[in-house]
């Protein structure tokens, strides 16, 4: 019997405590529906700068074009202290400038990762292994009057003046002649200079090339022979005008005028009477190649 009201009493607690942790669940989750529900959080304002970034990939070794540039924004919290941010540099401070470690599209432009002309070890990072820089004097009408630029590809022509001459003495008259000496030849570099300000261009007067070490005896040669010109080559492959270089004109070829003079081909069979104090002597101008 006495077993039986303990069994009993048992049962009553445990029926009294499950009752009273139920009430106390269902009361706890009325009030928290009555409780207004937390505000979400506030947004963080992102504060974003310009930076000058790469447009497309820019292997290393490449001269940089305006439209290899672009501003894009970035947040400033990200912004290393090499990126060129707008305000502190400009987009045309860049262009020229030689890549020295690949960018990819819309990577930021460090100062690390480019070589500006002008900065310590451009040349350097600019040059092909094996080849040469040599800097040539050009005019503004032998530059091209400017529109030569870093990166762009030039011929090399060599303009002179031939005084043919027999047994040590001069022999006929002076005859002129240009050949093309060098082609496909990359522009590292020119000293022309733009003042945004003044709205003023100095045209360049020299211009820099990368060459080959005998390509720069060549043109170290030349440039003591006659006058030398840049002549401007197209972005695209040339094709079969690649293998032009060493073509020559005369001057019979380039005015018709002279070709009807007996020093020029045209006259060959021609003779002219040159007269040296009491000597005369007919001089025949066929032999003089053109």
């Amino acid at each position: 019997m006495l077993m039986r009201r303990l069994g009993f009493l048992m049962i009553a607690v445990l029926i009294s405590t499950g009752t009273v942790i139920g009430a106390r669940s269902w009361l706890q989750a009325q009030l928290a529906a009555r409780e207004p529900a937390p505000a979400p959080p506030t947004p963080v304002a992102i504060e974003n700068r310009m930076v000058l970034v790469a447009t497309g990939d820019l292997p290393a070794g490449q001269f940089v074009r305006p439209d290899n540039l672009h501003w894009q924004a970035w947040p400033e919290a990200s912004i290393a202290e090499n990126y060129v941010v707008e305000g502190k540099g400009k987009l045309e401070d860049y262009v020229g400038a030689v890549v020295r470690s690949g960018l990819t599209n819309g990577e930021p432009i460090a100062d690390g990762r480019v070589v500006r002309p002008g900065d310590r070890g451009f040349m350097a990072a600019v040059l092909t292994p094996g080849y040469r820089a040599i800097t040539v004097p050009v005019t503004p009408s032998s530059g091209l009057a400017g529109f030569v630029f870093p990166g762009d590809r030039v011929d090399v022509i060599l303009t002179l003046t031939i005084q043919p001459e027999k047994d040590g003495q001069k022999d006929g008259a002076e005859r002129r002649a240009s050949e093309t000496v060098l082609t496909d030849i990359r522009v590292l570099a020119t000293d022309q200079r733009a003042d945004d300000q003044k709205r003023e261009v100095t045209v360049a007067k020299t211009a820099t090339l990368e060459v080959t070490p005998k390509q720069a005896e060549v043109i170290a040669v030349a440039s003591e022979m006659g006058k030398l010109s840049l002549s401007l080559r197209s972005l695209a492959q040339d094709g079969e005008l690649v293998a032009e270089a060493n073509t020559h004109t005369w001057d019979n070829d380039a005015a018709r005028l002279l070709r009807a003079l007996p020093h020029s081909a045209g006259g060959a069979g021609r003779k002219v009477s040159v007269v040296r104090g009491s000597e005369r002597k007919d001089v025949d101008f066929a032999g003089i190649a053109r």
